[in-house]
């Protein structure tokens, strides 16, 4: 079963590709940035998950930071900029970002 993702994720995505996304984050990423956002990504998704907008805004930053990193293997980071992009969307209009 997929989950499907707010503000603008296309299509839904499977837990097994957020877990495997999550691994390569947390490569990309420094231990505390990838403790802010493993709740997520930690293979451990239990949806719906409700993030509120100001920590939506900090998930978008350092998912785009991971995408740029030399760390992320390009596929996984094209998916870690959309994801970005759908948080970065639900912070700006001070709006939930959902995943159910």
């Amino acid at each position: 079963m997929g989950v499907s993702i707010s503000h603008g994720v296309p299509s839904t995505r499977s837990a097994t590709t957020i877990a495997n996304l999550g691994q390569h984050l947390a490569h990309a990423l420094t231990s505390s940035e990838w403790r802010e956002v493993a709740y997520l990504f930690d293979g451990k998704l239990y949806t719906p998950v409700h993030t509120p907008p100001q920590q939506a805004g900090r998930v978008a930053a350092l998912l785009a930071k991971a995408a740029n990193s030399r760390a992320m293997d390009r596929e996984w980071a094209q998916l870690a900029t959309l994801l970005a992009a759908s948080a970065r969307r639900a912070h700006t209009a001070n709006e939930t970002w959902e995943w159910n």
